[in-house]
């Protein structure tokens, strides 16, 4: 923990204004495209899933951890792949699983 000019608490790696400094990870990203828009092992398994996400690192579709196999994670924990994008919604949210936080 660090202080700013004004004396207030600000996290060492912030960014201005004690803003969340913006993902590394999502440099790092190479253009992919996504496979088929279903969770394969939750269909192995016969498992509903209720949001899909994308991995930004190599196209994997999988489920979220809303979902009772939380896929994506799972995938994440595997081949340490940090980012994620959900396949479902038509403003592009991303989540870094690394800073444990939304990928801006």
């Amino acid at each position: 923990m660090t202080l700013n000019v004004e004396c207030m608490k600000v996290r060492a790696d912030s960014g201005p204004n004690g803003q969340e400094r913006r993902c590394e990870h999502l440099d790092m990203l190479p253009d992919v495209r996504h496979e088929a828009p279903e969770c394969r092992p939750c269909l192995a398994l016969g498992l509903p899933w209720s949001h899909l996400l994308v991995c930004l690192t190599c196209g994997w579709v999988a489920c979220s951890d809303d979902s009772p196999g939380g896929h994506a994670r799972a995938h994440y924990e595997e081949t340490d792949h940090p980012v994620v994008a959900a396949l479902d919604s038509e403003t592009p949210r991303r989540w870094c699983y690394v800073h444990g936080r939304a990928a801006l």
